[in-house]
Protein backbone atom coordinates (compact mmCIF):
# COMPACT_ATOMS: atom_id res chain seq x y z
CA UNK A 1 0.00 0.00 0.00
CA UNK A 2 1.50 3.75 -0.86
CA UNK A 3 0.61 6.91 0.70
CA UNK A 4 -0.09 9.74 -1.77
CA UNK A 5 2.73 11.38 -3.38
CA UNK A 6 3.57 14.63 -1.48
CA UNK A 7 3.53 17.72 -3.38
CA UNK A 8 7.30 18.98 -4.46
CA UNK A 9 6.23 22.29 -6.09
CA UNK A 10 8.98 24.40 -5.19
CA UNK A 11 9.16 27.90 -4.34
CA UNK A 12 9.45 29.97 -7.70
CA UNK A 13 8.64 33.45 -6.33
CA UNK A 14 9.51 35.08 -2.68
CA UNK A 15 8.05 38.56 -1.80
CA UNK A 16 9.79 40.57 1.20
CA UNK A 17 7.67 43.42 2.53
CA UNK A 18 9.53 46.09 4.11
CA UNK A 19 13.33 46.80 3.66
CA UNK A 20 15.90 48.76 6.37
CA UNK A 21 18.02 46.51 8.14
CA UNK A 22 15.75 42.89 8.16
CA UNK A 23 14.74 43.56 4.82
CA UNK A 24 18.04 44.13 2.75
CA UNK A 25 19.54 41.34 5.11
CA UNK A 26 17.09 38.61 4.10
CA UNK A 27 17.17 39.89 0.63
CA UNK A 28 21.35 39.30 0.59
CA UNK A 29 20.94 36.03 2.07
CA UNK A 30 18.31 34.38 0.24
CA UNK A 31 19.34 35.97 -3.13
CA UNK A 32 23.11 34.19 -2.25
CA UNK A 33 21.93 30.62 -1.02
CA UNK A 34 18.86 30.66 -3.51
CA UNK A 35 20.81 31.87 -6.82
CA UNK A 36 21.47 28.52 -8.20
CA UNK A 37 17.54 27.16 -7.78
CA UNK A 38 16.00 30.49 -10.00
CA UNK A 39 13.72 31.88 -7.42
CA UNK A 40 12.51 35.16 -7.84
CA UNK A 41 12.33 37.85 -5.31
CA UNK A 42 10.82 40.80 -5.16
CA UNK A 43 10.98 43.25 -2.29
CA UNK A 44 8.91 46.44 -1.58
CA UNK A 45 9.73 49.54 0.42
CA UNK A 46 8.78 53.29 0.88
CA UNK A 47 11.05 55.67 1.33
CA UNK A 48 8.16 57.43 2.47
CA UNK A 49 8.19 54.93 5.90
CA UNK A 50 11.01 55.54 8.28
CA UNK A 51 13.23 52.60 9.57
CA UNK A 52 14.32 52.49 13.64
CA UNK A 53 18.05 52.05 12.17
CA UNK A 54 19.57 52.40 15.17
CA UNK A 55 20.54 48.84 15.70
CA UNK A 56 24.77 49.95 15.32
CA UNK A 57 25.96 47.70 17.57
CA UNK A 58 26.49 43.71 17.01
CA UNK A 59 27.88 40.46 18.42
CA UNK A 60 30.02 38.35 17.48
CA UNK A 61 27.63 36.22 15.70
CA UNK A 62 27.43 38.76 12.79
CA UNK A 63 30.45 37.04 11.38
CA UNK A 64 28.67 34.23 10.51
CA UNK A 65 26.32 35.96 8.61
CA UNK A 66 28.48 38.23 6.98
CA UNK A 67 30.57 34.80 5.84
CA UNK A 68 27.73 33.32 4.45
CA UNK A 69 26.96 36.34 1.95
CA UNK A 70 30.49 36.48 0.70
CA UNK A 71 31.37 40.05 2.64
CA UNK A 72 35.08 40.99 2.71
CA UNK A 73 35.80 42.64 6.18
CA UNK A 74 37.42 45.82 4.65
CA UNK A 75 35.48 46.19 2.12
CA UNK A 76 32.72 46.02 4.63
CA UNK A 77 33.58 48.09 7.76
CA UNK A 78 34.62 51.20 4.79
CA UNK A 79 31.22 50.82 3.54
CA UNK A 80 29.41 50.96 7.35
CA UNK A 81 31.58 53.37 9.09
CA UNK A 82 32.09 50.54 11.40
CA UNK A 83 34.78 49.97 14.19
CA UNK A 84 35.91 47.08 16.25
CA UNK A 85 33.87 45.65 19.82
CA UNK A 86 35.26 43.64 22.08
CA UNK A 87 32.12 43.31 24.30
CA UNK A 88 30.06 45.58 26.46
CA UNK A 89 30.88 47.86 29.77
CA UNK A 90 28.08 48.36 31.94
CA UNK A 91 28.17 51.51 33.99
CA UNK A 92 26.51 52.51 37.09
CA UNK A 93 23.87 49.00 37.39
CA UNK A 94 25.32 48.39 40.90
CA UNK A 95 25.65 51.89 41.88
CA UNK A 96 27.22 54.86 40.37
CA UNK A 97 30.46 54.49 40.28
CA UNK A 98 30.34 50.62 39.74
CA UNK A 99 31.22 49.12 36.39
CA UNK A 100 31.72 45.64 34.99
CA UNK A 101 32.66 44.21 31.34
CA UNK A 102 30.56 42.01 29.65
CA UNK A 103 33.67 40.56 27.24
CA UNK A 104 33.00 38.79 23.57
CA UNK A 105 35.73 36.15 24.43
CA UNK A 106 36.44 33.61 27.07
CA UNK A 107 38.19 33.46 30.33
CA UNK A 108 41.37 31.81 31.04
CA UNK A 109 43.63 30.67 29.49
CA UNK A 110 43.01 28.28 26.00
CA UNK A 111 40.77 25.86 25.90
CA UNK A 112 40.06 26.32 29.30
CA UNK A 113 36.78 28.66 29.21
CA UNK A 114 34.19 26.09 30.57
CA UNK A 115 36.62 25.53 33.75
CA UNK A 116 37.92 28.26 34.35
CA UNK A 117 35.14 30.30 36.37
CA UNK A 118 35.44 27.38 38.55
CA UNK A 119 38.76 27.99 39.14
CA UNK A 120 38.47 31.78 39.87
CA UNK A 121 35.40 30.93 41.91
CA UNK A 122 37.21 28.58 43.97
CA UNK A 123 39.66 30.90 44.81
CA UNK A 124 37.20 33.51 45.57
CA UNK A 125 35.99 31.15 48.35
CA UNK A 126 39.26 30.78 49.70
CA UNK A 127 39.90 34.56 50.56
CA UNK A 128 41.39 36.02 47.31
CA UNK A 129 40.42 39.12 45.79
CA UNK A 130 40.90 39.31 42.04
CA UNK A 131 38.45 41.00 39.62
CA UNK A 132 37.29 38.08 36.38
CA UNK A 133 38.90 41.74 33.80
CA UNK A 134 42.74 40.30 35.00
CA UNK A 135 41.58 36.72 33.60
CA UNK A 136 39.94 38.16 30.56
CA UNK A 137 42.01 38.81 27.36
CA UNK A 138 39.52 40.88 25.05
CA UNK A 139 38.83 43.17 28.43
CA UNK A 140 42.48 43.90 28.66
CA UNK A 141 42.59 44.99 25.22
CA UNK A 142 39.12 46.88 25.54
CA UNK A 143 40.17 48.28 28.30
CA UNK A 144 43.82 49.66 26.69
CA UNK A 145 41.92 50.64 23.61
CA UNK A 146 44.03 47.83 21.99
CA UNK A 147 42.78 45.65 18.98
CA UNK A 148 44.03 41.94 17.39
CA UNK A 149 42.62 39.38 15.15
CA UNK A 150 42.05 36.48 16.99
CA UNK A 151 44.08 33.86 16.46
CA UNK A 152 43.24 30.11 15.21
CA UNK A 153 45.51 28.17 16.33
CA UNK A 154 43.91 26.58 19.96
CA UNK A 155 47.05 26.92 21.89
CA UNK A 156 47.53 30.64 21.82
CA UNK A 157 45.79 32.87 23.89
CA UNK A 158 44.69 34.77 21.10
CA UNK A 159 42.14 32.17 20.73
CA UNK A 160 40.64 33.12 23.72
CA UNK A 161 39.84 36.36 21.71
CA UNK A 162 36.07 37.71 20.49
CA UNK A 163 34.84 40.47 18.50
CA UNK A 164 31.91 42.13 16.87
CA UNK A 165 31.25 45.39 15.24
CA UNK A 166 29.51 48.68 15.54
CA UNK A 167 28.30 49.94 12.37
CA UNK A 168 25.74 52.57 10.48
CA UNK A 169 22.50 50.44 10.27
CA UNK A 170 21.43 52.61 7.31
CA UNK A 171 24.67 52.22 5.63
CA UNK A 172 24.88 48.36 6.16
CA UNK A 173 20.94 48.32 4.49
CA UNK A 174 22.26 50.19 1.47
CA UNK A 175 25.69 47.80 1.68
CA UNK A 176 23.60 44.53 1.41
CA UNK A 177 20.99 46.31 -1.60
CA UNK A 178 23.83 46.50 -3.63
CA UNK A 179 24.93 42.79 -3.06
CA UNK A 180 21.02 41.82 -3.54
CA UNK A 181 19.95 43.97 -6.57
CA UNK A 182 23.90 42.58 -8.12
CA UNK A 183 22.32 39.40 -7.54
CA UNK A 184 18.77 40.08 -9.85
CA UNK A 185 16.50 40.96 -6.35
CA UNK A 186 13.87 43.85 -7.73
CA UNK A 187 12.94 46.84 -5.23
CA UNK A 188 9.81 47.78 -5.71
CA UNK A 189 8.89 51.80 -4.32
CA UNK A 190 5.35 52.32 -2.66
CA UNK A 191 3.33 51.66 0.25
CA UNK A 192 1.41 48.12 0.72
CA UNK A 193 -2.66 48.95 0.07
CA UNK A 194 -4.08 45.98 -0.34
CA UNK A 195 -3.29 42.34 0.82
CA UNK A 196 -4.74 39.44 -1.54
CA UNK A 197 -5.13 36.53 1.29
CA UNK A 198 -6.51 33.14 -0.80
CA UNK A 199 -10.19 32.92 1.55
CA UNK A 200 -9.70 29.14 1.96
CA UNK A 201 -5.93 28.11 2.93
CA UNK A 202 -5.38 31.95 4.18
CA UNK A 203 -1.99 31.90 2.47
CA UNK A 204 -1.16 35.67 0.92
CA UNK A 205 -1.52 35.24 -2.54
CA UNK A 206 0.08 39.09 -3.45
CA UNK A 207 0.31 42.42 -2.26
CA UNK A 208 -0.61 45.91 -4.20
CA UNK A 209 1.02 49.31 -3.43
CA UNK A 210 -0.06 52.53 -4.23
CA UNK A 211 1.87 53.18 -7.48
CA UNK A 212 0.48 50.40 -8.98
CA UNK A 213 2.37 47.81 -8.66
CA UNK A 214 0.44 43.90 -7.48
CA UNK A 215 3.31 41.55 -6.19
CA UNK A 216 2.27 38.25 -6.56
CA UNK A 217 4.53 35.39 -4.12
CA UNK A 218 4.35 31.97 -2.95
CA UNK A 219 6.18 33.40 0.01
CA UNK A 220 6.25 36.25 1.97
CA UNK A 221 8.99 37.33 4.18
CA UNK A 222 7.50 40.24 6.48
CA UNK A 223 9.77 42.78 7.64
CA UNK A 224 7.81 45.52 8.46
CA UNK A 225 8.89 46.46 11.48
CA UNK A 226 7.04 47.06 14.63
CA UNK A 227 3.57 46.84 13.01
CA UNK A 228 3.56 43.25 11.29
CA UNK A 229 1.41 44.08 8.41
CA UNK A 230 1.00 40.83 7.46
CA UNK A 231 2.03 38.17 11.02
CA UNK A 232 -0.24 40.71 12.69
CA UNK A 233 -2.39 43.42 10.81
CA UNK A 234 -3.73 40.52 8.43
CA UNK A 235 -3.26 37.12 10.06
CA UNK A 236 -3.65 38.37 13.97
CA UNK A 237 -1.26 36.10 15.17
CA UNK A 238 -1.60 37.68 18.49
CA UNK A 239 1.84 39.14 20.99
CA UNK A 240 3.00 38.08 24.27
CA UNK A 241 4.16 41.38 26.21
CA UNK A 242 7.27 40.99 28.52
CA UNK A 243 6.45 44.35 29.88
CA UNK A 244 6.30 43.58 33.52
CA UNK A 245 9.51 42.54 33.16
CA UNK A 246 11.07 45.10 31.26
CA UNK A 247 9.67 48.28 31.78
CA UNK A 248 11.31 50.15 29.25
CA UNK A 249 8.63 51.29 26.78
CA UNK A 250 10.73 54.04 24.63
CA UNK A 251 13.83 55.28 23.52
CA UNK A 252 15.09 58.44 22.76
CA UNK A 253 17.87 58.29 19.95
CA UNK A 254 20.95 60.99 18.98
CA UNK A 255 24.01 61.28 17.44
CA UNK A 256 26.79 63.24 18.31
CA UNK A 257 30.52 63.77 16.77
CA UNK A 258 32.74 61.50 16.20
CA UNK A 259 35.44 60.66 18.84
CA UNK A 260 38.86 61.39 18.17
CA UNK A 261 40.14 57.13 18.20
CA UNK A 262 36.87 55.40 18.74
CA UNK A 263 36.93 52.57 21.54
CA UNK A 264 36.29 49.03 21.23
CA UNK A 265 33.39 48.86 23.73
CA UNK A 266 30.00 49.96 23.67
CA UNK A 267 28.92 51.71 26.87
CA UNK A 268 25.20 50.63 28.29
CA UNK A 269 24.96 53.56 31.51
CA UNK A 270 22.40 53.06 34.34
CA UNK A 271 20.43 56.00 34.71
CA UNK A 272 16.90 57.30 37.02
CA UNK A 273 14.37 55.39 34.79
CA UNK A 274 16.21 53.28 32.34
CA UNK A 275 20.21 53.17 30.62
CA UNK A 276 22.07 55.19 27.85
CA UNK A 277 24.00 53.64 25.23
CA UNK A 278 26.77 55.10 23.63
CA UNK A 279 28.01 53.49 20.60
CA UNK A 280 31.25 54.95 18.66
CA UNK A 281 31.23 54.71 15.14
CA UNK A 282 34.08 56.41 12.66
CA UNK A 283 31.82 59.08 11.74
CA UNK A 284 29.71 59.52 14.39
CA UNK A 285 28.89 58.15 18.12
CA UNK A 286 25.53 56.81 18.18
CA UNK A 287 23.75 57.42 21.49
CA UNK A 288 20.58 56.96 23.57
CA UNK A 289 18.58 56.65 26.25
CA UNK A 290 15.86 53.59 26.92
CA UNK A 291 13.11 54.56 29.28
CA UNK A 292 10.39 53.31 31.47
CA UNK A 293 7.16 55.65 30.91
CA UNK A 294 5.37 54.32 33.76
CA UNK A 295 8.94 55.94 35.64
CA UNK A 296 9.51 58.61 33.57
CA UNK A 297 7.78 61.07 31.12
CA UNK A 298 8.83 61.43 27.63
CA UNK A 299 10.17 65.00 27.86
CA UNK A 300 12.29 64.41 31.10
CA UNK A 301 13.89 61.54 29.37
CA UNK A 302 14.56 63.47 26.64
CA UNK A 303 16.47 66.04 29.10
CA UNK A 304 18.46 63.37 30.60
CA UNK A 305 19.94 62.02 27.08
CA UNK A 306 20.64 65.80 25.98
CA UNK A 307 21.80 66.64 29.60
CA UNK A 308 24.49 63.37 29.24
CA UNK A 309 25.67 63.94 25.63
CA UNK A 310 25.49 68.12 25.18
CA UNK A 311 24.91 69.36 21.45
CA UNK A 312 23.88 66.16 19.43
CA UNK A 313 24.47 66.28 15.93
CA UNK A 314 20.72 65.83 14.68
CA UNK A 315 16.96 66.56 16.52
CA UNK A 316 16.68 63.29 18.91
CA UNK A 317 13.90 60.95 17.72
CA UNK A 318 11.89 59.21 19.67
CA UNK A 319 10.83 55.61 19.66
CA UNK A 320 8.61 53.62 21.09
CA UNK A 321 7.75 49.93 21.43
CA UNK A 322 6.54 47.19 23.76
CA UNK A 323 9.00 44.41 24.85
CA UNK A 324 7.66 40.90 23.49
CA UNK A 325 6.85 38.46 20.97
CA UNK A 326 4.56 37.23 18.64
CA UNK A 327 3.22 34.15 19.39
CA UNK A 328 3.76 32.64 15.94
CA UNK A 329 6.73 33.98 13.42
CA UNK A 330 5.78 31.80 10.70
CA UNK A 331 2.30 31.56 10.06
CA UNK A 332 1.03 29.76 6.70
CA UNK A 333 3.48 31.40 3.66
CA UNK A 334 4.05 34.15 6.11
CA UNK A 335 7.45 34.19 7.68
CA UNK A 336 8.17 37.52 10.37
CA UNK A 337 11.76 38.23 10.80
CA UNK A 338 13.05 40.91 13.03
CA UNK A 339 10.80 43.58 14.57
CA UNK A 340 7.83 42.09 13.10
CA UNK A 341 8.30 39.26 14.99
CA UNK A 342 9.02 40.92 18.02
CA UNK A 343 10.85 43.24 19.91
CA UNK A 344 13.58 43.75 22.46
CA UNK A 345 15.99 46.14 23.77
CA UNK A 346 18.92 46.58 22.30
CA UNK A 347 21.26 45.91 26.02
CA UNK A 348 22.87 42.96 24.74
CA UNK A 349 23.02 44.20 21.24
CA UNK A 350 20.72 41.55 19.78
CA UNK A 351 18.23 43.24 17.19
CA UNK A 352 20.62 42.15 14.51
CA UNK A 353 21.19 38.71 15.67
CA UNK A 354 17.95 37.94 15.65
CA UNK A 355 17.32 39.15 12.46
CA UNK A 356 19.91 37.27 11.54
CA UNK A 357 18.93 33.83 13.10
CA UNK A 358 15.58 33.96 11.86
CA UNK A 359 17.38 34.05 8.56
CA UNK A 360 19.34 30.92 8.94
CA UNK A 361 16.03 28.98 10.67
CA UNK A 362 14.38 29.66 7.26
CA UNK A 363 17.05 28.69 5.10
CA UNK A 364 17.45 25.10 7.61
CA UNK A 365 13.69 25.06 7.05
CA UNK A 366 12.82 26.43 3.22
CA UNK A 367 9.36 25.00 2.58
CA UNK A 368 8.17 23.82 -0.42
CA UNK A 369 4.98 26.09 -2.39
CA UNK A 370 3.06 24.18 0.05
CA UNK A 371 4.73 25.42 3.32
CA UNK A 372 4.16 22.62 5.24
CA UNK A 373 3.21 23.33 8.97
CA UNK A 374 5.21 21.66 10.44
CA UNK A 375 8.09 23.15 9.54
CA UNK A 376 6.53 26.52 10.85
CA UNK A 377 5.92 24.44 13.74
CA UNK A 378 9.91 23.78 13.92
CA UNK A 379 10.19 27.60 13.66
CA UNK A 380 7.73 28.91 15.84
CA UNK A 381 9.41 26.46 18.64
CA UNK A 382 13.07 27.17 17.80
CA UNK A 383 11.74 31.17 17.59
CA UNK A 384 10.22 31.11 21.09
CA UNK A 385 13.55 29.54 22.74
CA UNK A 386 15.70 31.95 21.33
CA UNK A 387 13.29 35.17 22.62
CA UNK A 388 13.00 33.97 25.87
CA UNK A 389 16.88 32.95 26.24
CA UNK A 390 17.75 36.65 25.20
CA UNK A 391 14.71 37.76 27.45
CA UNK A 392 15.81 36.13 30.54
CA UNK A 393 19.24 37.38 30.11
CA UNK A 394 18.39 41.34 29.63
CA UNK A 395 15.65 40.37 33.19
CA UNK A 396 19.31 39.54 34.65
CA UNK A 397 20.52 42.90 34.48
CA UNK A 398 17.62 44.57 35.68
CA UNK A 399 16.25 41.95 39.00
CA UNK A 400 19.73 42.16 40.33
CA UNK A 401 20.86 45.67 39.69
CA UNK A 402 22.23 47.26 43.50
CA UNK A 403 22.59 50.18 44.79
CA UNK A 404 19.67 51.97 42.68
CA UNK A 405 16.91 53.38 44.72
CA UNK A 406 14.96 54.85 41.77
CA UNK A 407 11.52 53.70 41.71
CA UNK A 408 12.04 52.09 38.32
CA UNK A 409 14.95 49.84 39.72
CA UNK A 410 12.99 48.92 42.96
CA UNK A 411 10.19 47.22 40.87
CA UNK A 412 12.35 45.76 38.49
CA UNK A 413 14.31 44.36 41.62
CA UNK A 414 11.05 42.87 43.00
CA UNK A 415 9.49 41.36 40.43
CA UNK A 416 9.99 37.57 40.25
CA UNK A 417 12.07 36.07 37.85
CA UNK A 418 10.52 33.27 35.04
CA UNK A 419 11.05 30.30 35.98
CA UNK A 420 14.10 29.33 33.51
CA UNK A 421 15.99 32.61 34.52
CA UNK A 422 15.32 31.35 38.47
CA UNK A 423 16.57 28.03 37.49
CA UNK A 424 19.84 29.41 36.30
CA UNK A 425 20.76 31.31 38.65
CA UNK A 426 20.06 28.67 41.68
CA UNK A 427 21.81 26.48 39.57
CA UNK A 428 25.14 28.95 39.79
CA UNK A 429 24.52 30.01 43.31
CA UNK A 430 24.59 26.61 44.84
CA UNK A 431 27.37 24.90 42.54
CA UNK A 432 29.35 27.64 40.27
CA UNK A 433 27.65 25.51 37.01
CA UNK A 434 26.35 27.60 34.20
CA UNK A 435 23.45 25.87 32.62
CA UNK A 436 23.57 26.65 28.48
CA UNK A 437 22.97 23.73 26.12
CA UNK A 438 24.36 24.15 22.45
CA UNK A 439 21.12 26.16 21.38
CA UNK A 440 21.66 28.86 23.48
CA UNK A 441 22.92 32.47 22.53
CA UNK A 442 24.65 33.44 25.54
CA UNK A 443 27.35 31.07 26.32
CA UNK A 444 29.48 30.42 29.80
CA UNK A 445 31.71 33.20 29.49
CA UNK A 446 28.65 35.91 29.16
CA UNK A 447 26.54 34.48 31.86
CA UNK A 448 29.63 34.12 34.19
CA UNK A 449 30.22 37.98 33.17
CA UNK A 450 26.74 39.14 33.84
CA UNK A 451 26.36 37.33 37.15
CA UNK A 452 29.15 38.03 38.97
CA UNK A 453 29.25 41.48 37.48
CA UNK A 454 25.16 41.73 38.94
CA UNK A 455 26.64 40.99 42.70
CA UNK A 456 25.46 37.50 42.11
CA UNK A 457 28.06 34.99 43.93
CA UNK A 458 28.55 31.01 43.55
CA UNK A 459 28.60 29.06 47.39
CA UNK A 460 30.51 26.21 45.63
CA UNK A 461 32.41 24.79 42.62
CA UNK A 462 32.74 21.98 40.60
CA UNK A 463 34.62 19.01 42.41
CA UNK A 464 36.64 18.18 39.70
CA UNK A 465 38.85 20.59 40.53
CA UNK A 466 39.14 19.08 44.25
CA UNK A 467 42.23 16.87 42.84
CA UNK A 468 44.31 20.54 42.70
CA UNK A 469 45.93 21.98 45.57
CA UNK A 470 44.39 25.76 46.35
CA UNK A 471 48.24 26.87 45.65
CA UNK A 472 48.57 24.78 42.50
CA UNK A 473 44.82 26.69 41.73
CA UNK A 474 46.51 29.80 42.99
CA UNK A 475 49.70 29.54 40.78
CA UNK A 476 47.26 28.57 37.96
CA UNK A 477 45.29 31.61 38.13
CA UNK A 478 48.56 34.02 38.69
CA UNK A 479 49.84 32.46 35.64
CA UNK A 480 47.00 33.32 33.85
CA UNK A 481 46.88 36.67 35.24
CA UNK A 482 50.49 37.67 33.98
CA UNK A 483 50.37 35.93 30.70
CA UNK A 484 46.96 37.74 30.13
CA UNK A 485 49.03 41.52 31.20
CA UNK A 486 51.97 40.39 29.01
CA UNK A 487 50.44 39.93 25.87
CA UNK A 488 47.60 42.65 26.30
CA UNK A 489 51.01 44.92 26.52
CA UNK A 490 52.24 43.22 22.93
CA UNK A 491 49.40 44.30 21.21
CA UNK A 492 49.50 47.42 19.88
CA UNK A 493 46.80 50.20 20.39
CA UNK A 494 44.00 51.65 17.80
CA UNK A 495 45.35 54.16 15.90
Amino acid sequence: MTGQAADRTPIRSIVILGGGTAGWMTAAALSKALQANGVEIKLVESDAIGTIGVGEATIPTIHWFNQLIGLNEAEFMAATKATYKLGIEFQGWQGDGHAYFHPFGTYGGPGDGTTFPHRLIRAWLGGLNASPEDYSLTTQLARQRRFIQPANDPRSLLSTLGYAYHFDAGLYAGFLRQKAEARGVHRYEGKVTDVDQDGETGFIRGVSTDKGDRLAGDLFIDCSGLRGLLIEDRLNTGFEDWSHWLPCDGAWAAPTAADAVPVPFTRAIAHEAGWRWRIPLQHRVGNGYVFSSRFQSSESARETLLGAIGQPSAEPRLIRFTPGRRKRAWVGNVVAIGLSSGFLEPLESTSIHLIQTGIGKLLSLFPRSGCDPLLAEQYNRIFMREMEDVRDFLILHYHFTAGRSEPMWQHCQSTAMPETLAYRIAQFEASGRIMVTNEDLFRDASWFAVMTGQGIRARDYSPMLDAMLDTENLRHLEAVRSAVRQSSERIPPIA
